[in-house]
């Protein structure tokens, strides 16, 4: 009986996995997570690891508190900028968070632009790597 239990919730989580817009959802609230999900740990785990060290350099150096483009740069500079931002997933309510109680003299940081620049890189690999994701439970890619 308890080896049927483990035999369904199996079933369960391959189902879940093998769901696309499921994978898409995860992979992109948690870098990584969604090849994981689907045992590719080789691949989420270096998609996990580069997502955070990037993001973790990027918040250090005070790119949660940079303020990129405003709408008044341009439409599309502002567009791209929201957009690689919120790429980050989970990472997007963190740097917010963190950017909510600004640090002092924070722009006074010769990595603040940098750091501006390393948080939409990041949500933007991140983006490919849940596009990648995605593939692989749709079965365009092994």
């Amino acid at each position: 009986m308890v080896t049927t239990k483990a035999v369904v919730s199996d079933t369960g989580s391959r189902m879940l996995a093998g769901n696309p817009w499921f994978v898409g959802i995860v992979a992109w609230m948690v870098p990584g997570a969604g090849h994981l999900m689907q045992r590719r740990m080789l691949r989420g785990g270096l998609i996990l690891g580069i997502f955070w060290a990037m993001f973790i350099v990027a918040v250090l150096s005070g790119g949660a508190h940079y303020p990129g483009f405003g709408f008044a740069d341009g439409p599309l500079l502002y567009l791209l900028n929201v957009f690689g931002r919120l790429g980050s997933g989970l990472g997007a309510l963190i740097s917010w968070i963190a950017a909510s109680t600004p640090a002092k003299d924070v722009a006074a940081l010769a990595t603040f632009e940098y750091g501006g620049r390393f948080l939409e890189v990041a949500g933007l690999i991140n983006y490919l790597a849940a596009i990648d994701a995605v593939d692989i439970a749709v079965g365009r890619k092994r």
